[in-house]
């Protein structure tokens, strides 16, 4: 696989707002399956999908301990690379809001 089908996996597996939440919830720690499946509105067979996708994408790590499995970040720079975005929208509403008069 080269690098740009490599890249555009990892994106593909940031597009989902259920995954991207994922990601966040393990931004500052490892968590198991019924952690992450804690006030979430999907079922935990949704949840391992969506996990599979980002552990398929490089993006997690996925350890067994005793009946559970836990996740991780695999590579904290992806982290770096959702602030980033996070910050460029609330620099276009910023934009978006002076333009309509706002504050």
């Amino acid at each position: 696989m080269d690098l740009e089908n490599i890249e555009v996996k990892i994106f593909k597996a940031l597009a989902h707002p259920i995954r991207l939440k994922i990601i966040k919830k393990l931004s500052d720690k490892k968590l198991c399956v019924c952690e992450l499946n804690k006030d979430v509105e999907f079922s935990q067979s949704n949840l391992s999908q969506h996990l599979k996708i980002l552990k398929d994408a490089g993006l997690l790590n996925a350890q067994k301990n005793g009946l559970w499995m836990h996740y991780s970040i695999k590579n904290t720079q992806i982290l770096k690379s959702i602030e980033i975005i996070e910050q460029m929208v609330v620099n276009n509403i910023k934009d978006i809001n002076e333009k309509l008069g706002g504050n």
